[in-house]
């Protein structure tokens, strides 16, 4: 291997980086000891419970960690597309394979134990895309350049989400985004996920909201002023000229008021009335961008003309294609359902759990929410509402800051990687990283809606720490493979 002939490979591994994993590791296990500890345990390795159960898959983490640092670090680049093609292969096959476990066909069997392959493919599809994106001749000039590295991650998230019906781990591939605007992704393609995610929330949860004038809905009328607010800044910004801001908000505001005045005589559709304004911007932008070649300003029109049927398209995504478990979920978050018994007795609990913990918290195996088992999945995807509990403010904040300097540590060995396609991936790996821990500690705290996400190195499961463990210390072979190649 080449670590025996350039040296010893453990010089070169990032030993701060593997502190941190050690620590979080640690402090999980205890963590799941603490969610699942009844009064007549008395082992924190007895492995008829969870704790036991995960201190071996804990043992084989290390050992693949191990594993993972002696192999020879360009294996991984010859390996990527096989074992790409493998991934697929074995996505596909997961749900024939798999039992259904409240939904999901993500699990597969093997004896005493079972394994998700989608924590595994997250490792794969970074190290596919790294690979791609880190060509030579490869440059992020165009939006023709992300068709392939979109089709790298959107073909087994989309496999995830139908097939295996795991909407949680096929949402953990939008992390690639921020991967892709480091790398020179235009800003635009941010703004329009963050726009899209903004009119379905206004038009779920506005949409049967009656204005109090003439005709429509609030959800529409919310939907297309965002959409107009929107248009008016991005013509602004690549054509300006004097007073033309002030001149397309005054007539917006001049036709609204045009149709509050003829609403006193005949009855107006606001929502029809929202909706032209929105067209004739788009005509506009549409003319000035091809009259005065500001071509940006095509996409804002396109952009403007596809979210007016995206609005349109909203209720019956949300009526029609999302699960019945997932619409009340959403409904809850929303404040459009009360339902503290069913879908939003998780966070319910959580919220309690986390509160009672108070400043300090209530001491470790102390904590009644978790001990009467008031929490579901209270050592898996709602952990932190143990740490909450237990060791109170204190303790959830130096968990949260030990994350941010794990996150922080990553982007540095991103920064200081001489090969491209290391850089890349090392930027995924923390996009991933950062994902779950938002998305996690964000549902548990109630601000984002239930999706079934696992706090990294914390949650009880075999498969989520070993995706975890080879997502980071595939990283760290390569990174030591840089100083090798400087010796």
């Amino acid at each position: 291997m080449r670590a025996s002939r350039s040296g010893n490979i453990w010089q070169y591994v990032d030993w701060p980086t593997i502190g941190m994993f050690l620590g979080l590791v640690f402090f999980g296990w205890l963590n799941i000891y603490g969610a699942s500890y009844t009064f007549d345990q008395t082992s924190i390795v007895d492995f008829s419970n969870r704790a036991g159960k995960q201190f071996a898959w804990i043992m084989g983490s290390l050992g693949m960690g191990i594993v993972l640092l002696l192999i020879d670090y360009k294996t991984y680049d010859v390996l990527t597309y096989i074992a790409y093609g493998l991934m697929l292969l074995l996505l596909l096959a997961t749900p024939f394979l798999a039992h259904d476990i409240k939904g999901s066909m993500s699990w597969i069997s093997l004896g005493p134990v079972s394994l998700q392959p989608a924590e595994f493919a997250k490792c794969i599809v970074a190290l596919a895309v790294a690979k791609y994106m880190g060509q030579y001749d490869y440059k992020l000039r165009t939006w023709r350049d992300l068709i392939v590295p979109f089709a790298l991650i959107g073909v087994p998230a989309l496999i995830i989400m139908i097939l295996q019906k795991e909407t949680g781990s096929a949402l953990v591939f939008a992390a690639f985004l921020l991967v892709f605007y480091r790398q020179g992704m235009s800003g635009y393609v941010l703004w329009c996920g963050v726009a899209a995610v903004a009119l379905f929330i206004l038009s779920i949860r506005f949409g049967a909201v009656p204005l109090p004038l003439g005709t429509g809905s609030v959800g529409v009328l919310c939907c297309m002023l965002l959409l107009i607010g929107i248009a008016i800044y991005f013509i602004c910004k690549e054509h300006p000229i004097r007073w033309q801001m002030l001149i397309l908000a005054g007539s917006v505001v001049l036709i609204y008021g045009i149709g509050l005045l003829v609403n006193i005589w005949w009855t107006v559709s606001f929502d029809w009335l929202s909706i032209g304004i929105v067209v004739l911007l788009s005509l506009y932008a549409a003319v000035v961008g091809l009259y005065f070649r500001r071509y940006p300003l095509l996409w804002v029109a396109v952009f403007s003309l596809f979210c007016v049927g995206y609005t349109q398209a909203c209720d019956f995504v949300f009526t029609r294609v999302l699960q019945p478990h997932q619409r009340i979920r959403i409904e809850v978050l929303l404040g459009m359902k009360e339902d503290p018994a069913g879908a939003g007795y998780n966070v319910n609990q959580a919220r309690i759990a986390i509160g009672s913990g108070r400043f300090l918290g209530k001491g470790y195996l102390n904590g009644t929410q978790t001990k009467l088992q008031f929490v579901p999945e209270q050592d898996t995807d709602f952990i932190f509402c143990t740490v909450g509990e237990e060791w109170g403010f204190v303790g959830s904040l130096g968990v949260l800051i030990l994350y941010l300097f794990f996150i922080l540590r990553l982007v540095e060995i991103a920064e200081r990687q001489r090969n491209i396609s290391t850089q890349i991936y090392a930027y995924a790996v923390a996009s991933i990283f950062l994902f779950h821990l938002t998305i996690n500690v964000g549902m548990v705290l109630g601000v984002l809606p239930v999706i079934g996400i696992p706090l990294p190195f914390f949650s009880y499961g075999g498969s989520s720490l070993w995706g975890f463990t080879m997502l980071l210390f595939v990283l760290l072979r390569l990174d030591a493979a840089r100083m090798e190649q400087l010796r």
